[in-house]
């Protein structure tokens, strides 16, 4: 039987997981497991590039592990870990910020946009945040990292370390392939479609949590931006009618129709029916999930078990991959 191929892939506690983020990367994580030697990770030291609210922090990353499991994450058919359990994480990307070039960092988009939303807070973690995610991906050598297109070009940089780093010493580092599941839906903001619905931003009407109440959930759709059209108003044209097109892709990832079939279940029907009518499909996907997360939260012998053992299978194969960088570069062996 041929080795299974292995994939990494992470999210950041720095807010709560969203809509989006389940609808995105998160519902599609578990059925890679058949495939794939998966390993997820909440991405904690990532996180404090932007200044955190400690007890929220750990709280969230709590949080977020359990909502994992409830998700479909089954730990015992992969590994679920906190970054900072695994110290390789900081360790290797120390070492590839001496082989990623400042030009490159520099160009990076993410660091652009993130400086200009923090400019009271621009730190060299921010600068060279690329570099440990490069770490996080090469210390697993993984052959695929699902990312967003906003995360592509990180991925590209660590394939340039790789590129770097094996001409200079051998065949250190796999080389990873980015993956852009084709399934997955881009979900906006349901106040400003032209922006991805975002977990960090405080008290922000556009986004829903995976964990909001359903009364929240119901109030958030009933007021997402639609338009002012009032025939064939639920029709998908995402250059005019952005916001009815962001809905309509909730309402399809959520009931598995396809456009066509929605604008034909809403003909003749206004927002006032329609609108609900998304909340509702929402609401019912995440009641289950939400009783789970609860479960599993309210269980922290468990979930501290699931931690620490994540992290120790983690930190297994982290240490093959650091002990090989660190004997090519020259450093004493321990």
């Amino acid at each position: 039987m041929d080795e299974k191929k292995t994939m990494l892939s992470g999210i950041k506690p720095s807010g709560d997981l969203t809509l989006g983020s389940y609808l995105g990367p998160l519902r599609h994580w578990p059925k890679m497991i058949e495939e794939y030697d998966c390993y997820y990770f909440m991405a904690d030291l990532h996180a404090i590039t932007v200044r955190q609210n400690p007890a929220d922090l750990r709280r969230r990353t709590l949080e977020q592990l359990a909502q994992y499991i409830a998700c479909g994450l089954d730990p015992e058919k992969c590994t679920i870990f906190v970054q900072s359990h695994v110290h390789q994480h900081a360790e290797l990307g120390w070492v590839l910020n001496c082989y990623a070039m400042f030009g490159e960092l520099s160009r990076m988009t993410q660091f652009k946009d993130k400086s200009a939303k923090n400019a009271d807070n621009i730190n060299g973690g921010l600068f060279t945040y690329p570099s440990l995610m490069a770490a996080d991906i090469l210390l697993y050598q993984p052959d695929i990292v699902p990312v967003g297109e906003d995360q592509k070009q990180h991925v590209e940089l660590a394939r340039n370390i790789v590129q770097r780093f094996n001409g200079v010493y051998g065949d250190v580092f796999k080389m990873p392939e980015p993956y852009i599941p084709k399934v997955g839906a881009r979900i906006m903001s349901l106040t400003n479609p032209g922006a991805k619905m975002s977990k960090s931003e405080n008290g922000d009407t556009g986004r829903v949590t995976l964990m909001d109440d359903p009364g929240v959930i119901m109030k958030q759709f009933k007021r997402a931006v639609t338009d002012s059209d009032t025939e064939r108003c639920v029709r998908y044209d995402p250059e005019n009618k952005p916001g009815v097109a962001n809905l309509m892709s909730i309402y399809s990832a959520v009931t598995g129709r396809s456009f066509e079939e929605i604008e034909r279940e809403f003909d003749g029907l206004g927002y006032g029916k329609f609108k609900p009518a998304v909340g509702e499909a929402v609401v019912e996907m995440l009641r289950p999930i939400q009783e789970e997360a609860r479960r599993i939260l309210a269980d922290r012998a468990y979930l501290e078990s699931v931690y620490r053992e994540g992290a120790e299978k983690a930190s297994r194969m982290a240490e093959k991959t650091l002990r090989k960088v660190y004997k090519k570069i020259g450093f004493v062996a321990r």
